[in-house]
């Protein structure tokens, strides 16, 4: 089998699944960082682990694993700005974003998240141009309202309808 994948075409295919977003946050010597971060998924149920994938090309990441414990933060549909904001390398990320430590590492838990894990780094892991890095659930909560979606290079939602969720046609054309 060969592992020559255009890279396009890879893109493209990946870019097919739909994600929540979510930005994940750290206390670096009581300074808080963090970045927006599409790759998490949870991993384990016992022992409790989730895993995420942060670039090896970012400036946050090495912080917040010297910081050696986390905060996943999901994003809800009105955070869109807030993952903008965390998605750009460099400023103050956090200035006029309401946040409250963890009760469990003190890592940022930001205001109006769907939900929030609060993890011990476990594992850090070489995955090519990323790490895959695996936290230990300490602590995690829940929020109110509908999650943000990226799909196909574009930003949704879905709201709730009945017994379920459904999407609502809400998915920007402007490339996200």
């Amino acid at each position: 089998m060969s592992g020559d994948v255009d890279q396009a075409v890879f893109r493209s295919v990946m870019a097919r699944f739909a994600t929540g977003v979510t930005v994940v946050t750290a206390d670096e010597d009581g300074e808080p960082v963090g970045f927006t971060c599409q790759s998490f998924v949870s991993l384990s149920l016992e022992p409790p682990f989730v895993a995420l994938a942060p670039a090896k090309s970012s400036t946050s990441w090495p912080r917040i694993a010297r910081a050696g414990s986390f905060c996943v933060n999901v994003l809800a549909e009105h955070q869109r700005a807030v993952c903008e904001r965390f998605a750009r390398s460099g400023g103050d990320k956090f200035s006029g974003v309401a946040w409250r430590p963890a009760s469990v590492g003190g890592a940022p838990v930001l205001e109006g998240s769907l939900a929030w894990v609060a993890c011990g780094l476990e594992l850090v892991h070489d995955a090519g141009d990323h790490e895959l890095v695996i936290g230990r659930v300490l602590d995690l909560g829940t929020g109110h309202g509908a999650p943000l979606v990226f799909y196909d290079r574009h930003f949704g939602t879905f709201a709730e309808r009945g017994q379920g969720w459904a999407p609502t046609g809400a998915f920007d054309t402007d490339g996200g």
